[in-house]
């Protein structure tokens, strides 16, 4: 059956692109005009070619299992794109920008006077806790004082349609080449689309990227030289290594290509000799960086590394140490940050947050475990977490000691309502829940991409969009609302 608007249920979320009258949102209404104009067979063959194009593409994702270990598979896509007024983006991008100036400024303050600490806005305790805080990175600094270059902060619109920060990820965040993939397969499955709704384009970010890369070469009179280095092909984002090195006309590298010298410097090994690296790109985490500064049993390294990073010899983005704000305890002190440092209320804001160290709000959270969302601090890729509503009694009564026995490493938020977009779903068209991921690059200046990767809960009912959970993506478009 071709789609019918009257009959898709939008219940009580906010959908992205219909009312709840049945009517496309001013900023959709020419996409969801045309989608009415085609047969169940043309919508077939749009989707069959989209998933030609992932597999001619070769984009997968790496799932990990007990039963199989790591297996590739097919990246899980949908067609039909999540749509944003670009009036509503401008505020966005702002509040994005504003978010990730303050914790630059305040990662920078921890590892310096901590004056954040001292002027009792930020507790000390939190930061004795911090798994994430390197002492090794005391007294640093990197160029032009930046620690997260790249960060991937998670939104989420809730039934009022307010949009939400839900998380920030600033160590390695993951998921851009999906978002510039996912692009490229909407324009050979919908090229009218883009002239007719003038789309704004994601396709510089690779060379966004690299321009804020070089901006932080310590040898300004030359060419840098930038790597990616990656912890090899078993790594589940390995696909984006390699994409981001091939787009940006990089070296992508392993530990064992590198070495740092008696100078200090950092060399890659080619056919040709060594060859100095001004910077690196790094997707590995903090404690696999260096054997000789973190873990000495790890092999994805490069001994000496942080030696010469500390001594000004090369630049690493993001910085170690950065994830210190990586963190959903600090994630609950962003607003407080915001106004310390730039003396600004925040644009976007945090969904509210309930914090487990605090005697008051431990309470309430464990008298409404079945209410609530309950993460730990530092999982990611949705796992440790409850959703209290979906949660059995046993799982509540675990996830309640576990917050007795380590208050710091828990927080709790509402269920929200998470918006959702229509999503094909066999021939018919069904609402699923979405979340979204933009990508800002820090240097001298910020830079914010046009929308980000959406992420799709393709399982009904479901709240988990994490691609390891069952979960998909759409293309993300911002356009400018019909006149």
């Amino acid at each position: 059956m071709p789609i019918d608007w009257k009959d898709y249920e939008v219940k009580d979320f906010f959908d992205e692109l219909i009312q709840t009258n049945g009517q496309p949102r001013s900023s959709s209404a020419t996409l969801a005009r045309y989608l009415t104009t085609l047969s169940s067979d043309e919508i077939d063959s749009l989707r069959a070619a989209s998933e030609l194009s992932i597999k001619e593409m070769g984009i997968t994702f790496t799932v990990y299992t007990q039963e199989e270990g790591s297996i590739d598979r097919s990246w899980p896509f949908d067609i039909i794109p999540r749509i944003i007024p670009k009036s509503e983006w401008d505020r966005i991008e702002l509040g994005l920008k504003q978010r990730v100036r303050a914790l630059n400024l305040f990662i920078d303050d921890l590892y310096h006077d901590q004056k954040i600490i001292k002027n009792k806005v930020f507790p000390a305790e939190l930061l004795a806790n911090s798994v994430n805080f390197r002492k090794e990175c005391i007294g640093v600094n990197p160029p032009l004082n930046i620690w997260a270059h790249i960060c991937g902060s998670d939104l989420v619109r809730d039934a009022d349609g307010t949009m939400y920060v839900l998380e920030d990820n600033l160590r390695v965040p993951s998921g851009v080449s999906y978002m510039l993939e996912n692009r490229s397969v909407m324009k050979r499955v919908f090229p009218e689309m883009f002239e007719a709704m003038s789309v704004q384009p994601v396709d510089d970010y690779p060379s966004q990227l690299f321009d804020m890369l070089c901006a932080l070469a310590p040898r300004k009179q030359v060419q840098p030289e930038v790597v990616v280095l990656t912890p090899g092909i078993y790594n589940s984002a390995y696909f984006e290594h390699a994409y981001l090195a091939q787009q940006m006309g990089c070296e992508l590298v392993e530990g064992r290509d590198l070495t740092v010298e008696s100078d200090d410097c950092v060399y890659m090994r080619t056919v040709d000799g060594l060859q100095r690296v001004d910077v690196i790109y790094r997707r590995i985490d903090d404690l696999f960086l260096d054997p000789d500064a973190f873990n000495p049993e790890s092999s994805l390294g490069v001994p000496g590394l942080m030696r010469a990073w500390k001594k000004g010899k090369v630049a690493l983005a993001n910085a170690p140490g950065a994830g210190v704000a990586d963190d959903k305890v600090v994630y609950a002190f962003v607003p407080e940050i915001i106004k310390y440092y730039l003396g600004e209320d925040v644009i976007l804001p945090n969904v509210p947050t309930y914090r487990c160290m605090y005697d008051d709000e431990r309470e309430y959270v464990l008298k409404n475990l079945d209410l609530l969302v309950v993460k730990p601090a530092n999982e990611s890729g949705g796992y440790g977490m409850m959703i209290g509503p979906a949660a059995s009694k046993k799982e509540r009564e675990k996830f309640a000691q576990l917050i007795k026995a380590d208050p710091r490493n828990y927080i709790a938020q509402p269920t929200l309502s998470l918006s959702t977009v229509p999503t094909l779903v066999g021939d018919k068209v069904e609402p699923r829940h979405v979340d979204l991921r933009p990508f800002i690059l820090s240097s001298s200046d910020i830079n914010v991409t046009m929308g980000g990767l959406t992420r799709v809960a393709l399982r009904k009912g479901s709240l988990v969009v994490n691609s390891s959970q069952g979960g998909g993506s759409k293309d993300t478009w911002i356009v400018e609302e019909d006149k």
